[in-house]
């Protein structure tokens, strides 16, 4: 598997950030007066909607366990599978 992307973790930390920068920008035209227009809040729902969107995406994603096994799943499992080495066995001269 060339790429081992964590889609889950990705998805739900871009949603949150997506959903805090929206928050962000609708901070201006709630208490400020700033950007007071129809089209800009229609955007900062958008974009809520969005985040909202990948976060949704990445919770499911993580709870269903859709991540595939890539190289480092389980690495402390495979190691503990393999036969102990043989011991050093000291020879009386």
């Amino acid at each position: 598997m060339p790429c081992e992307c964590q889609w889950g973790l990705s998805s739900l930390i871009l949603g949150i950030v997506v959903i805090l920068a929206a928050g962000v920008f609708t901070f201006f035209p709630a208490f400020l007066g700033l950007f007071d227009y129809p089209w800009y809040i229609a955007l900062c729902w958008l974009w809520f909607g969005i985040g909202v969107t990948f976060t949704t995406i990445g919770v499911v994603y993580e709870c269903m366990g859709c991540q595939k096994a890539g190289r480092w799943h389980n690495a402390k499992a495979k190691e503990t599978e393999e036969d102990a080495p043989t011991p050093y066995i000291m020879i009386n001269a």
